[in-house]
């Protein structure tokens, strides 16, 4: 990433925004550390760095051995979103957006006025399952107003840059029918065993990587609806 900023401007760069804690979104910071450069996220982002950064790291030395190299360390965010945050890049402004527990309890979205774009994170998957890992019941919630930012097109946290709103469309559906099968194995009092296996199964051919984190999914959403 940073050889592709390189080959079209030596200019510092001035941000480094994270859109959550997970590696994948994260584990490239130190490759930006240097003078003038601040790193932007979550208010939440610092403590889940602080909880999960660690057993990231070792996890992934664990399986991919030298090809995680020594650089890769944590970086903690240095600007701190609340609510809404704009940056003025100079004739281009990017309006951040941190949002209640959803994908994570540290999600941030990114909408680049000038061009249209929304750099959606995990909030928006595409192709690849949506993974749970803050709130399900939060996710679905912030559906609505996730639709209502007036993009032209989405970047994803996984898949490919497509149209917007449209891009929700398949995730919208997962989410609620897991949501919904939940909901009808909690009331007919079955177990969250039952759950993993079956929640959303209909939804198994659609996606990729549905039976690596689909049964996850499946029992973070029962452990939550259980309670209504």
């Amino acid at each position: 990433m940073l050889a592709a900023v390189r080959s079209h401007s030596d200019k510092p760069i001035r941000y480094v925004i994270n859109t959550h804690a997970h590696p994948d979104h994260s584990f490239g910071n130190a490759a930006f550390v240097g003078d003038g450069t601040s790193f932007v996220g979550h208010k939440a982002l610092p403590r889940a760095l602080a909880v999960r950064g660690q057993f990231y790291l070792d996890g992934f030395r664990r399986t991919m051995g030298d090809a995680l190299i020594d650089e890769v360390r944590i970086i903690p965010p240095t600007v701190l979103v609340e609510d809404t945050l704009k940056l003025d890049l100079g004739g281009r402004s990017l309006t951040l957006k941190a949002w209640p527990p959803a994908h994570s309890d540290n999600d941030l979205t990114v909408f680049d006025e000038r061009s249209g774009t929304l750099f959606a994170g995990d909030m928006v998957f595409l192709e690849h399952i949506p993974v749970v890992d803050g709130s399900l019941k939060g996710w679905l919630r912030a559906l609505d107003q996730l639709a209502a930012i007036p993009a032209e097109r989405a970047v994803p946290g996984h898949g490919p840059v497509s149209a917007w709103p449209a891009a929700l469309a398949d995730e919208r559906r997962y989410l609620e029918t897991l949501a919904a099968d939940v909901r009808a194995l909690v009331k007919s009092g079955k177990p969250i065993t039952d759950a993993a296996e079956q929640a959303a199964a209909a939804e198994r051919p659609r996606w990729q990587l549905f039976d690596d984190y689909n049964a996850r999914n499946a029992t973070a959403a029962f452990s939550e609806i259980e309670w209504e």
